[in-house]
């Protein structure tokens, strides 16, 4: 089943607008995340996912499963790959639920939320 990395583009770490960069940090981070292809994962960028004191933020999601916000990342490759390699672990599980032990080391400490999936519509 499909899992979804929804990746925020608009987000901008503390010291972005010294930096003089002309992309936010979340557009680098999606380019990057993008380029990670994984079986049964797919990207979309949303501006805005509401976490700004946690820039640079990702939702992992899929159909009747639980979801995930991260955040927390440096817009670089290590982080993106993580957060791909996690995705496809999400995609595998049967409930979203994956253990621990299997998390990528880059995505271990930016879990910020978790949500149930939604009821079915005739529950």
């Amino acid at each position: 089943m499909t899992t979804w990395i929804t990746i925020c583009d608009t987000c901008k770490r503390d010291g972005w607008a010294e930096s003089g960069a002309s992309i936010t940090d979340g557009a680098v981070l999606a380019a990057l995340v993008e380029a990670e292809h994984r079986p049964d994962v797919r990207t979309r960028r949303v501006s805005c996912l509401m976490g700004c004191t946690h820039g640079c933020n990702v939702a992992i999601q899929g159909a009747g499963k639980l979801a995930y916000t991260l955040g927390r990342f440096a817009p670089d490759p290590e982080a993106a790959a993580a957060i791909a390699d996690y995705a496809a672990l999400h995609a595998a599980s049967d409930t979203g639920q994956v253990p621990f032990r299997q998390w990528p080391a880059a995505v271990k400490g930016h879990f910020i939320t978790r949500h149930p999936p939604l009821p079915d519509a005739a529950e």
